[in-house]
């Protein structure tokens, strides 16, 4: 059962059982949102820090609320106005935050890998707000959980995953998710932005986006990051959306039920018409409360014995 007391830094440390329990916790404390008195007592007495190096509204934002519901109190750094600009380096501020005696830090940090430094240094649980190209766990399960909601059984379900999966920590963290359940999971991008073995990892690649929407039951689209276009992985945005943006026609080869999701933020018009966006089929954002109802779980089942 999940690591009560523990770090949770990736989906692969995760069994099934673990990940239907957070959905579980998840519901209950998403039913919480729906009530007059959303906060209660259950992380009282706890301290909850959010350390952020890159930008974040939804993940930043889901946290601290998440935390606060709870009845924690929360601290925002942001690297941009803490030592960071100083020069202190990530061991350093870790050492500085563990002597003020956290319960739990969230960090997003720009490099694969980072949360290991932090974890050997402090003593609070860490959990894992995005690291490089690398993870991106709590992203992966309100996905789940949304995909869960409407669909059941992940066995049974073809997903597409669509956009720039090899600098995607939300894919590959969605892939690790989805492949524990036995979903058939296709990816398509521009062969630049596939990674040259995800196929060894049980990933069927598509030779185009309708190939990969063609009777699926789940289609996900990922933000396309500009700085791409400026390092020459695809020709212009123009092009891109021209072959991999999510419009009407190609998601009426999706079955009829399909539902699309997106981490957001959204380019609108790049990787996804506002029309499809904005439609009956679109679950971005009741995916924006299930990231809410997600981070509450996890702080609740982590932090509840430790």
């Amino acid at each position: 059962m999940l690591m009560i007391g523990q770090h949770l830094l990736s989906i692969a440390q995760l069994t099934p059982e673990d990940i239907d329990h957070i959905f579980t916790v998840a519901r209950d404390m998403r039913d919480r949102l729906q009530s007059s008195r959303k906060k209660r007592d259950d992380l009282d007495g706890r301290a909850v820090i959010n350390l952020f190096y890159e930008n974040s509204t939804r993940t930043r934002t889901s946290f601290e609320l998440a935390a606060k519901y709870l009845g924690a109190e929360v601290v925002n750094i942001v690297a941009s106005a803490s030592s960071v600009q100083k020069g202190e380096s990530l061991k350093d501020t870790a050492a500085t935050l563990n002597r003020l005696k956290p319960d739990g830090i969230i960090m997003r940090h720009p490099a694969s890998g980072a949360h290991k430094i932090l974890c050997e240094n402090v003593d609070a649980i860490v959990i894992n707000g995005g690291d490089g190209t690398h993870a991106h766990p709590t992203q992966a399960l309100l996905d789940g959980l949304t995909i869960s909601d409407h669909k059941g059984d992940f066995s049974k379900l073809t997903i597409a995953i669509i956009g720039d999966i090899l600098h995607s920590r939300v894919a590959r963290s969605n892939i690790a998710l989805y492949r524990k359940y036995g979903a058939t999971i296709r990816v398509a991008g521009p062969r630049t932005l596939i990674p040259p073995a995800i196929s060894d990892e049980g990933v069927i690649v598509c030779p185009d986006m309708e190939t990969a929407c063609r009777d699926a039951d789940v289609i996900m689209m990922l933000r396309i990051q500009l700085e791409r276009q400026d390092a020459g992985l695809f020709p212009s945005v123009e092009e891109y959306a021209h072959f991999y943006e999510l419009n009407p026609r190609r998601l009426a080869l999706a079955k009829p039920d399909v539902i699309v999701l997106h981490p957001g933020p959204i380019n609108r018009g790049v990787e996804i018409e506002p029309s499809v966006a904005d439609g009956d089929r679109s679950l971005i954002n009741e995916q924006v409360t299930n990231g809410l109802a997600i981070r509450m779980a996890l702080l609740k089942i982590m932090t509840e014995e430790a």
